[in-house]
């Protein structure tokens, strides 16, 4: 077909909806390297005032998905695969690959490494000593065949298109665009070759979606096109006002994580990951229903199988799997603790997460650019969370660290990250779910 690009922005700046066709025509150009980015952009700027209809997203996240290489597992493996659109403290991939597969799933992770405040799973897997995080596609489908879970890096193959884009939705204010972030997000996971999708859709102050309306139409948008695509998905609403668990950081998460998956760990983190893992098996047709799977999650945890499937994991990609038993010993720890302490006494009643992710980056467990290396010892203990209650002199916050300077910004960060008050209130953790 002719394409021509001014005439494909000016139809969506005058609120037209694009042709499959010409979706196509806009991904395969980018690849090629045929477009300019200020035509990108303006693109970009005219879909972030007018929007993507639900056939335009649909194709727009096809024709990313088909600018690179697409995984195919055989039908019969039933493959399903979770994504979080990001949080402080969340070490839910960790639990959730060995705790579904160890209930009968067969789970795909492509992960990509932490930017800006949200650690990634890459990082955090990187933090056991040998472990390899980036798998070539055979080797990728080969081993989730084998034991029923993978978990790797991007490959660069991978809906490249889609890079190109989110490179340019960054640097031109269209980030906040739900069709174009709906596109980014499932584009990746339909090359991923996974069947069902589980979306861990987070809002509140530490997370992408600070706005519960906003996240929800996010949810609903994800479940909807990915259904369009063939695929079967479901969206959970979480709270992530306060980091979830009891520990922030790259090595602290796996350390949680070990807690978890050995029966102990913090409510909130166990929590979530049980009812996630019920969607994910119901998915993968290995439970009857959400409940169903949740309870065998539970039991998974309590019996030791989930456990012994993280040490397989870890195993098989080269990771010291001692980690699944002597996490303190194999996993690196700063050296230094500062600790923060409340000064009048109450109950927690706010806990800011954003605070934390950004003081975790500024002690060098987070990144501002691609680039940067991570210290994957720097770590934040949270000894109180909304609710507890608090005494004068208990520490609320500890900082684990290496670096005295780094310190200072990290302490920065949280001046007034905490509130108190006369009455204890809970916040709810899983706000609902979009199937």
């Amino acid at each position: 077909m002719s394409f021509n690009m001014v005439d494909f922005i000016e139809k969506k700046r005058d609120g037209g909806a694009h042709s499959k066709e010409e979706l196509q025509a806009l991904v395969a150009k980018t690849v090629s390297g045929e477009l300019p980015d200020y035509q990108l952009s303006a693109w970009l700027m005219a879909v972030y005032f007018n929007g993507l209809g639900d056939d335009e997203t649909m194709h727009f996240t096809e024709a990313l998905a088909d600018s690179g290489e697409r995984y195919a597992f055989p039908k019969d493996m039933r493959v399903v695969d979770k994504h979080s659109t990001g949080g402080v403290g969340d070490k839910t991939t960790l639990i959730l690959l060995p705790l579904a597969a160890a209930c009968g799933a067969v789970v795909s992770k492509l992960s990509g490494p932490g930017l800006g405040y949200t650690g990634g799973t890459v990082d955090k897997f990187e933090s056991i000593p040998g472990m390899k995080m980036h798998l070539a596609s055979d080797e990728f489908i080969a081993q989730a065949r084998r034991i029923g879970c993978a978990v790797s890096g991007h490959s660069k193959e991978l809906a490249p298109a889609e890079g190109k884009f989110y490179k340019l939705r960054d640097v031109t204010g269209t980030v906040p665009s739900i069709p174009l972030i709906t596109s980014s997000i499932v584009s990746k996971k339909l090359a991923g070759g996974a069947a069902g999708y589980v979306f861990d859709v987070k809002c509140g102050s530490g997370a992408f979606m600070k706005d519960a309306k906003a996240a929800e139409a996010l949810a609903r948008n994800l479940v909807k096109v990915s259904k369009k695509l063939g695929k079967k998905a479901v969206a959970v609403l979480s709270d992530m006002e306060q980091p979830l668990g009891e520990w922030v950081g790259n090595a602290a998460e796996i350390y949680e994580a070990v807690e978890v998956l050995s029966g102990r760990g913090p409510s909130d983190t166990r929590e979530l990951c049980v009812t996630l893992c019920g969607f994910m098996l119901a998915l993968a047709e290995a439970a009857e229903s959400p409940a169903d799977g949740k309870e065998k999650a539970e039991r998974a945890l309590s019996d030791g199988s989930a456990l012994a499937k993280f040490a397989q994991i870890v195993e098989a990609q080269g990771g010291n799997a001692e980690v699944a038993r002597r996490p303190l010993e194999i996993l690196s720890r700063a050296q230094k603790k500062y600790s923060l302490k409340e000064t009048k006494g109450g109950f927690i009643s706010r806990l800011d997460a954003l605070a934390v992710g950004e003081a975790l980056r500024s002690l060098g467990g987070g990144r501002l650019k691609l680039d940067d290396e991570i210290d994957r010892a720097a770590a934040i203990r949270l000894n109180k969370k909304i609710g507890s209650a608090v005494a004068a002199g208990e520490s609320v916050i500890d900082l684990f660290y290496d670096d005295e300077e780094k310190l200072k910004e990290a302490l920065r960060c949280l001046e007034g990250s905490w509130n108190v008050s006369g009455k204890a209130e809970k916040r709810r953790l899983i706000i609902g779910a979009i199937e």
